[in-house]
Formats: structure tokens, sequence, C-alpha cells
């Protein structure tokens, strides 16, 4: 049996999550602005109260890695690397687009987002990058990666390849309803970030070994960050 503590703070939805041999079993989330800092380190004591957990019993830590925003990967990936610190447990990292498309995954077999054709669907995660500027992947229906993580400027012809009459392509996260126009033929679900959409790939993971150096992990950003000027005038 393993018990895995799941962590995603890369967009506004601030989640937390623990997972039994790939099953979620409890979940926190809020999606009321960027307070990451002072909700997770909430969520996981809640979690473990309720769950009844002692922290020693977990096997381990996985967390979303990106691409995201900036800050909030910072926040749920220092968390993350403090408790394998001091508890002594493996950390796991899983890709913030690879989750969501799981998240997606999960909703289709509980009925809750239907698709026609969805086994022969692509599908798109996005995550906000500002402006008309996504993060982006796409996955076969089976959650393959059909093409690499790439930071795009969506226009009409973005993903052209993936946009054909055969097949649904299908667009989803934070950052896909501002496309949804812009995209010609593809199709807009409503599907966000969640810690859930970790349990089943970090559980994976662990057990073909694929675990993270905790000393050196860092997020993936896929940009660097830029820091601007405030134009607002203190003195």
């Amino acid at each position: 049996m393993s018990l895995i503590l799941c962590i995603e703070t890369g967009t506004d939805v601030c989640s937390v999550g623990i997972a039994k041999d790939g099953e979620l079993i409890s979940l926190r989330e809020s999606d009321e602005g960027r307070d990451h800092a002072r909700k997770v380190g909430v969520f996981v004591d809640e979690l473990l109260h309720e769950t009844g957990i002692a922290p020693d019993d977990l096997d381990a830590v996985a967390v979303g890695k990106g691409p995201g925003s900036y800050t909030g990967l910072r926040i749920g990936v220092s968390f993350a690397k403090g408790l394998c610190y001091g508890l002594q447990k493996p950390l796991v990292a899983v890709g913030s687009l690879d989750a969501l498309t799981e998240v997606a995954r999960e909703d289709h077999e509980a009925g809750i987002l239907s698709v026609t054709d969805w086994d022969r669907a692509l599908l798109c995660p996005m995550v906000d990058a500002r402006r008309m500027e996504v993060y982006a992947q796409v996955f076969d229906a089976e959650g393959h990666p059909q093409s690499e993580v790439s930071a795009e400027v969506v226009d009409g012809g973005s993903f052209a390849a993936f946009r054909t009459p055969e097949r649904p392509f299908v667009i989803f996260g934070n950052g896909a309803r501002k496309c949804a126009g812009v995209l010609e033929g593809a199709v807009y679900v409503d599907v966000t970030p969640s810690a859930r959409g970790l349990a089943r790939l970090a559980q994976r993971a662990l057990d073909e070994g694929r675990t993270e150096d905790i000393a050196y992990f860092e997020p993936f950003y896929l940009k660097d960050f830029v820091a601007t000027t405030s134009k607002k005038k203190l003195f």
C-alpha cells in the first residue's frame, strides 16, 4: 500500500490531496486568489487529521512541477521539498499538463465530461501564460503525449496539424477559454487543475522508481521569470 501526498499550486487553484495506491481518498482545494503560501500548509494539516494519517505514514510527496505560475510553482515545490527533507520521504514530480490531462480523463470516466468520439480525441491542456500565450501540450485520449510542452502565442493557425475534421481537438484548463473563439473547430470543456490529477501518475512514477533529487530539483518554468517595475509612485 502506498500513501502519497499530492500538491498542485501552479495556477490560481491551490489543491492538496492524499492518494492511496493511486486513488484519491481526500482532497482540499481553493480557487480564491493567490494565497497558496498560507493555504497549502493548512490543507495538508487538515487532510492528515481528517484521514488519521500520520506524516511518517506517507510513502512519498508528489508535486506538480509546471509549467505554470512562477510564484505558485515555487510555493508548492518548496513546501514539498521541505516535507521530504523533514520526513525523509521521496519526492515525485509530475508535469502539470500531464496532471491536467489526467483530470480530464478521470472526469470523462466518471461521466462528468462528455465529448463525442472521445476515444479518438486529441486533448490539449492549456495553462494561462498571460495575454494570448499559453503553456500547452497535446495528448491522445489515453494520456500519451503527441507533442512537446511549449509556450504558444495562440492565433488562428496554432495547433493546425492537430485540428482536423477526423479527430476532436479538445482544449481545457485556465488558458483555454480565451482560445476557444480563436481556434476554429476546437472543443472547449471546463476542466480545472487539481491535485487529484497527480494521484495515478505519481503512483506509477513511484512504482518505477522515478523520484527526484530533493536538493537539486527545481520547477519546470519553461520561461524565465521577468520582473517588472511598478508604475505606481510610492513617494
